[in-house]
């Protein structure tokens, strides 16, 4: 099933934090909405599930007007941060509640409800933990029973508002692969909220990264990265240092004694002389040196981190007194307190905030 958003805004008070929100997401799709905190994302989540109201706009569900449907209309399953389960209830009980609960015409007998329970148990990979209470499970046994819960309805969208942000690290990454896994069996429209990048970029078809009530950009993680459209996206988006510096003429942008030329690969090509331009480099887009020929910036390494695949090295530009993030090839021979020269391969560039 489809989601379209239309023309949403929302109020809380004088606040507004919704703002003119137009958004599709396609059937079948894993989308994730990412920012910070108060960004207006569980908002937009609520009014989608029929659980907040907006103040203007319209929701629509595979093409239907849903915007004055009732929650339990929609057809939509929920997956919350905190479990919600009942406590009293065992893991079975648990699964088994909203089917139960279900008007008597529509609510499949005993033995059917038996057999869906035991084939979702199956499916979050939990067939033993059947007569188990809740506190007896671990966090992340919770919220994948929290899960079979939500999909014993056979929702046609599930929703998700941060359902691994209370667990701890090495368990949120096995979630994350655990539910694209799911989604991918399954094909249910899902849109999950996050402020996660990482947990976002991870498992989701398209990102929609909002900040202050807007959308900034929709992109898959390629196009986030590596095409951001705003200066928001890039600051939010991965590591990156920021450069301030200036338009100088033919376009060519000027940090210090450093010259730079703006192709059409640039979004601010064409811009004024005498504009003043934030320019942003990420980790692996340095070539180091400790040959100085044309670098924009010399350093000293402070500290050379093995991750691994890369090396992460730490440099103090001895000038501003400012430490900069660059990744070397790990066969690399540099030592804490050699002096290198840095040139960016590519660099995007903003106007200055």
């Amino acid at each position: 099933m489809s989601i379209e958003v239309k023309q949403i805004n929302k109020f809380f008070g004088d606040f507004h934090a919704l703002k003119n929100i137009d958004l599709q997401v396609k059937t079948g799709s894993l989308v994730s909405l990412l920012g910070p905190s108060g960004c207006g994302k569980t908002t937009l989540l609520r009014i989608i599930a029929g659980l907040e109201t907006a103040d203007s706009g319209q929701i629509f569900l595979h093409e239907q007007d849903v915007t004055h449907q009732k929650v339990q209309d929609r057809h939509i399953g929920f997956m919350f941060q905190n479990y919600a389960l009942f406590r009293h209830m065992s893991v079975f009980e648990n699964i088994a509640f909203g089917l139960n609960v279900l008007p008597r015409k529509l609510r499949p007998s005993k033995d059917e409800i038996r057999e869906k329970v035991h084939h979702l148990l199956k499916l979050i990979q939990l067939p033993h933990v059947a007569h188990a209470l809740p506190h007896q499970l671990s966090g992340g046994q919770r919220q994948r029973v929290a899960l079979a819960r939500s999909l014993a309805v056979e929702p046609k969208i599930l929703l998700l508002d941060e359902p691994f942000g209370a667990l701890d690290a090495k368990v949120r990454k096995e979630l994350r692969q655990w539910l694209r896994d799911i989604h991918q069996e399954l094909h249910i429209t899902s849109l999950l909220v996050t402020h996660d990048q990482e947990e976002a970029l991870e498992i989701s078809d398209q990102i929609v990264v909002m900040n202050h009530g807007n959308i900034e950009q929709i992109g898959d993680a390629s196009t986030l990265q590596h095409s951001p459209k705003t200066a928001f996206v890039t600051e939010f988006i991965g590591e990156v240092n920021a450069f301030e510096g200036e338009i100088i003429a033919d376009n060519t942008w000027c940090y210090k004694q450093y010259r730079y030329k703006l192709d059409k690969a640039h979004l601010l090509s064409d811009t004024p002389v005498g504009t003043a331009v934030t320019a942003y480099i990420r980790p692996y887009q340095w070539t180091i040196s400790q040959d100085k020929q044309e670098a924009m910036l010399q350093g000293v390494i402070k500290h050379i981190h093995d991750v691994g695949a890369f090396l992460r090295l730490t440099i103090l530009e001895p000038s501003t007194y400012r430490f900069i993030e660059v990744q070397a090839d790990v066969s690399s021979t540099f030592k804490v307190d050699d002096l290198v020269y840095l040139t960016p391969k590519f660099i995007q560039f903003f106007p200055k905030k």
